[in-house]
C-alpha cells in the first residue's frame, strides 16, 4: 500500500495565527462572492469552501494556531456575508433587510458550519489531550 499524504505547500513552520485567520476569511469571501454574483445567494460551493477553510487552516498553520483555525471560519463567513450582501448581493443597507439576508445565508450554510466545526473541534480536543499543542511565537 502507498502512503497518501498531502505535502504542505508552505515552506518553513507554517502560517501564524493572523495568517490563518486572513487566509480563511479571504478564501471564504472570494468563493462566496463568486457564488453570490452568479447564483444570487450562497449554497453548496460556499459550504465546501468553508470545509476547505477549516482543514486548510489546520493543515497550513504552525503549531499553536489550531485554535484560531477551528474558531474562525464561522466568524469569517458571517463577516464576509455582512460585507458582500449589501454590495453585490440582494440586500440593502437597511438593517432589517441585511439581517434577514444574513440569517438566510447562515441557515443555508448551517450543515457545513456545524459538521466542519464538529470535526475540527474533535481534532483540536484530541491534540490537546495528547499534549501536542504548543504555543506559537
Amino acid at each position: 500500500m502507498t502512503d497518501v499524504s498531502i505535502k504542505n505547500p508552505i515552506q518553513g513552520p507554517g502560517l501564524t495565527a493572523p495568517g490563518v485567520v486572513i487566509l480563511q476569511f479571504l478564501f471564504i469571501a472570494f468563493i462566496g462572492m463568486i457564488e453570490i454574483f452568479f447564483r444570487n445567494g450562497v449554497g453548496v460551493i460556499t459550504g465546501v469552501a468553508i470545509w476547505l477553510a477549516y482543514f486548510g487552516g489546520i493543515k497550513l498553520g504552525r503549531p499553536g494556531t489550531l485554535y484560531p483555525a477551528v474558531v474562525n471560519p464561522p466568524i469569517a463567513f458571517a463577516a464576509a456575508m455582512i460585507l458582500l450582501m449589501p454590495t453585490i448581493g440582494s440586500a440593502s443597507l437597511k438593517p432589517t433587510r441585511l439581517a434577514v439576508e444574513l440569517f438566510a445565508a447562515l441557515a443555508s450554510e448551517a450543515t457545513f458550519l456545524i459538521t466542519g466545526a464538529a470535526v475540527a473541534w474533535v481534532i483540536y480536543l484530541t491534540k490537546k489531550k495528547q499534549g501536542s499543542l504548543t504555543r506559537s511565537a
